[in-house]
């Protein structure tokens, strides 16, 4: 089918507004991220590591724990959707440990 020629149609142009003060300043109350007391981090080898960082980390090691234990035993077989299960495993390890570092867990 050969493509039919413009006649003369702009295209129409991209119109930027300003937010108006109530969502700008709804937007910068929602972009508050730490209390007072500031991000809680680590002090690993000399330089100072966020907690979520080491929680991703943490998370990401268990995930591939699980699966070579998955792996090894032979579940790889058994167990369906492993991706899914091995992310949900290393999403529980992580925030077990997000918990346990910034003490709400016990």
């Amino acid at each position: 089918m050969p493509l039919k020629p413009n006649h003369g149609r702009a295209c129409t142009p991209v119109v930027h507004r300003t937010p108006t003060l109530p969502a700008a300043l709804a937007l910068s109350l929602s972009l508050q991220g730490c209390t007072l007391r500031g991000a809680p981090s680590y002090e690993i080898f000399g330089a100072y590591f966020p907690l979520w960082l080491l929680s991703a980390v943490v998370g990401f090691v268990g995930a591939v724990i699980a699966h070579r234990i998955f792996v090894s035993t032979g579940w790889a077989q058994i167990v369906p959707f492993q991706l899914s299960v091995c992310v949900a495993i290393g999403l529980t390890v992580s925030v077990l440990f997000w918990l346990s570092g910034t003490g709400q867990l016990l």
